[in-house]
């Protein structure tokens, strides 16, 4: 069993925590293409080898050729999947870590915060307050630095495959954590937008954008499919 570090913004890590969200999806690196290759041409097909998948040409083409496999670099079934995800040590006046009494300690035993949890009041200076009542007003650690000692959350990796960004389900559309609204409607997430979605699939169309930037959802790459279950949190 690997564990292995993977980003998730502050959305997705309350999606997790609720158990709302048990998929996960990331564009593929292919391993072995030469350079400049239109992955979206319709006469590629993905096929699952002994040590990862492998994008080929299929029976139309009178030439054959092959990529060299490519094994998932968020890992396998029963592997774990620990979140990284914005987060703060708490320190004193002078800027030294302190644990939940107010000692001093290291930064490894201080008490922390994570963003994902805390609330901002509009009344209250533009402080985060924590679930247990404290306010904060430090500088918050990004995701991509956080290390394995401040994770919180840990997954089990049930099931990983490949496929074309598209061809998510409206089942696992919803898997995926998007927010469904009043009266059946479905968040739209790409800023600046009001108008809701019709359906989760829909939904899950305006995050990707809101990740990846405008029209990477009509790119439509090949990506990895990545199920889990919530099996650790850090109680808080």
């Amino acid at each position: 069993m690997n564990e292995r570090g993977m980003i998730f913004n502050d959305e997705m890590v309350r999606a997790l925590l609720d158990g709302l969200k048990t998929q996960t999806r990331r564009i593929v690196n292919w391993r072995g293409l030469s350079e400049g290759l239109n992955l979206n041409f319709s006469g590629l097909k993905v096929c699952e080898y002994p040590k990862g998948w492998v994008i080929e040409s299929d029976s139309r083409f009178s030439c054959e050729w092959r990529s060299q496999p490519t094994p998932c670099p968020y890992g396998a079934d029963g592997d774990r999947i620990w979140v990284r995800e914005t987060f703060s040590c708490i320190g004193n006046e002078d800027g030294h870590p302190v644990d939940t009494d107010g000692n001093l300690c290291s930064r490894e035993d201080a008490q922390r915060i994570y963003r994902a949890s805390a609330i901002k009041k509009s009344n209250n200076y533009g402080l985060w307050t924590s679930p247990d009542g404290f306010d904060f007003e430090g500088a918050w650690t990004p995701s991509i630095h956080m290390p394995r000692w401040a994770s919180r959350v840990l997954l089990e990796i049930t099931a990983v495959r490949i496929e074309r960004l598209n061809d998510i389900s409206e089942k696992d559309a919803q898997a995926e954590g998007v927010t469904q609204l009043q009266e059946g409607f479905w968040k739209h997430y790409q800023p600046g937008w009001t108008q809701h979605q019709l359906s989760a699939r829909g939904s899950f169309a305006t995050l990707w954008d809101s990740i990846y930037g405008e029209g990477a959802w009509d790119r439509n790459p090949w990506v990895w499919v990545v199920e889990f279950k919530l099996i650790g949190e850090e109680a808080l």
